[in-house]
C-alpha cells in the first residue's frame, strides 16, 4: 500500500501534473492539501478515470484538502472543530482499517502578525482532537503540510531563520506534542541525518539552490510504521514536467507492507 500527501498549490493549476504523478507513482491514498477551489468544482471524472475515488472539504480560491483513494473512504470529520475561521483544512476518512487525515495547517504570516497566535491554537485544537477521537494504538496517519520546521535539521539556514515563522519555538513545541501523543515523523525516523526538503519557494532560485524547507510530513501510529518498508520525498515532481508548472511543494511518499 502507498500512502502520498501533496499541497498541489492550486488544483486547477496543477491538474495536468497532478494526473502525470498518479500515473507514474501509483499511489493508493493520498492527501492533498491548498486545492483552492469549492466542492462542487472538484473534477471527480480526472480522478475517477485513473481509478480514484475522491472525498473533498474545499473552499472557494483558499485552502481545501481532499483524499484520493482506491479502495472506498468513509469520511469520519470535515474540518477542524471549532477552528472554521480558518478554512477548510482537515478531512479524515477510513480506508480499510486505515484512519487517514489530511490536514492543511495555517501558515501564520509572521510571529508579530495576528494570525500567529491563533496558528498556535489551531495546533492546540489539533491535538485536543486527536486525543479525543483518536488512539496511538490503532492504524492511523496525520498528513499535509504542518507549515512548521520540527529542528533546524529541517530548514534550509537555521542561523538566519531561527525564532521567525515556520521556525518558532511554540511552533516546534507543539509538532512536538503530536509526537509524544503517540505519532512518528516517518521519514525522519528513517533517515536520522539528512537534511532533505519538502518546499522551496519559486522566487530567486531557491530550488536550485536548495534552499528549502522540510514542512510536508507523513506522521503514522506505531502500527502503521511497523508496515513501512519506505519514504522519499519526491522531489523530483518538484520540477517541470513537460512544459507543466511543478507545485512549490514536493510529494512525501510512504510504502507499507
Amino acid at each position: 500500500m502507498r500512502v502520498a500527501t501533496w499541497n498541489v498549490n492550486g488544483l486547477r493549476a496543477r491538474l495536468d501534473f497532478v494526473v502525470h504523478w498518479l500515473r507514474e507513482r501509483s499511489p493508493d491514498v493520498v492527501g492533498l492539501q491548498e486545492l483552492k477551489l469549492a466542492d462542487e468544482q472538484f473534477p471527480h471524472p480526472v480522478f475517477e478515470a485513473l481509478g480514484y475515488r475522491a472525498v473533498t472539504h474545499g473552499q472557494k480560491a483558499w485552502n481545501g484538502v481532499a483524499v484520493l483513494a482506491r479502495q472506498p473512504a468513509e469520511v469520519l470529520q470535515r474540518g477542524l472543530p471549532e477552528q472554521d475561521d480558518f478554512g477548510a483544512r482537515l478531512l479524515t476518512v477510513r480506508v480499510a482499517d486505515l484512519v487517514f487525515t489530511t490536514l492543511y495547517c495555517p501558515n501564520g504570516k509572521s510571529v508579530d502578525h495576528g494570525d500567529f497566535p491563533r496558528k498556535l491554537a489551531w495546533l492546540d485544537a489539533l491535538l485536543g482532537h486527536l486525543k479525543a477521537h483518536h488512539a496511538p494504538d490503532r492504524p492511523a496517519l496525520l498528513c499535509g503540510d504542518f507549515n512548521l520546521c520540527p529542528t533546524a535539521l529541517d530548514s534550509w539556514s537555521e542561523s538566519e531563520l531561527h525564532d521567525q515563522i515556520f521556525h518558532t519555538e511554540a511552533e516546534r513545541d507543539r509538532f512536538q506534542q503530536l509526537l509524544d501523543w503517540g505519532f512518528v515523523d516517518l521519514f525522519r525516523t528513517r533517515f536520522p541525518q539528512d537534511r532533505v526538503f519538502s518546499w522551496w519557494d519559486y522566487r530567486g532560485g531557491a530550488f536550485h539552490k536548495n534552499h528549502g524547507l522540510r514542512i510536508d510530513f507523513l506522521l503514522a501510529t506505531p502500527p502503521v510504521q511497523e508496515r513501512v518498508t519506505a519514504v522519499e520525498i519526491d522531489r523530483d515532481y518538484r520540477k517541470k514536467k513537460h512544459g507543466l508548472t511543478a507545485s512549490d511543494h514536493a510529494p512525501v511518499l510512504a510504502d507499507l507492507c
